[in-house]
């Protein structure tokens, strides 16, 4: 019965929330180097102001931090590995990001999709990054405990295993320190509150990090006389 009332909240919300999907940019600045994420809606913010959500915090973050990356959020709420798959050539083409995070497989997992066929549509998703020369950041979450420790072993080693093939970074555990905290969390029990954004970005940001660094252009120092 938690299975299927599960199953039952999250198609109500992915018809809800996939109606009037958007990419959204966040700071204008045409010259600066892009950080594309693509997720569900753990990165759309689903259920609080945009303004609240990580992904938002993070192009905060990314300018205290004296970065130039400017973030355009393409996450749609109810998207699946696949939905992410069939718009990536666009967004590549749209964007030429120099960071892609792919925070994805949630909504795979919760539907009961095979993990190899998930860890087949991230790793496609990923190759095709890194052939427009992208960095990638894969972000993992678990499931909730209702599915069983089987399948939920083998959705956790989706991320570890397609983060190994292509030797690109890994962001493993993105609601660590707030699935576990219902005080955190919504009522569906799926989405956290705006309180537990910056956690969320925590949990990612040091594991992203490096990838700005390295895409972050080289500023010529003026030669001394």
């Amino acid at each position: 019965m938690l299975i299927l009332a599960t199953l039952v909240a999250w198609s109500a919300l992915t018809i809800q929330a996939q109606q009037a999907p958007q990419v959204r940019v966040q700071l204008p600045d045409e010259k600066s180097p892009v950080l594309l994420v693509l997720g569900d809606s753990l990165s759309a913010g689903y259920g609080i102001s945009l303004a609240q959500g990580w992904v938002t915090l993070l192009q905060t973050r990314i300018e205290a931090f004296d970065l130039p990356h400017r973030v355009i959020n393409a996450s749609i709420s109810g998207d699946t590995a696949a939905g992410g798959l069939s718009r990536l050539p666009r967004l590549l083409r749209e964007h030429r990001p120099a960071v892609l995070v792919i925070e994805l497989g949630a909504n795979d997992g919760l539907r009961g999709f095979s993990p190899k066929r998930i860890e087949s549509t991230l790793g496609a998703m990923v190759g095709l990054a890194q052939e427009a020369n992208c960095r990638v950041l894969i972000v993992g979450v678990r499931l909730p405990p209702n599915y069983g420790a089987a399948y939920s072993e083998r959705f956790q080693r989706i991320f570890v295993n397609v983060a190994n093939k292509f030797e690109t970074a890994l962001s493993a555990r993105l609601l660590d320190g707030v699935a576990e905290r219902p005080e955190l969390m919504q009522a569906d029990g799926l989405h956290p509150l705006a309180s537990a954004q910056p956690k969320l970005l925590d949990n990612v940001w040091t594991d992203l990090l490096p990838l700005l660094q390295a895409t972050a252009p080289a500023v010529v120092q003026p030669t001394q006389r």
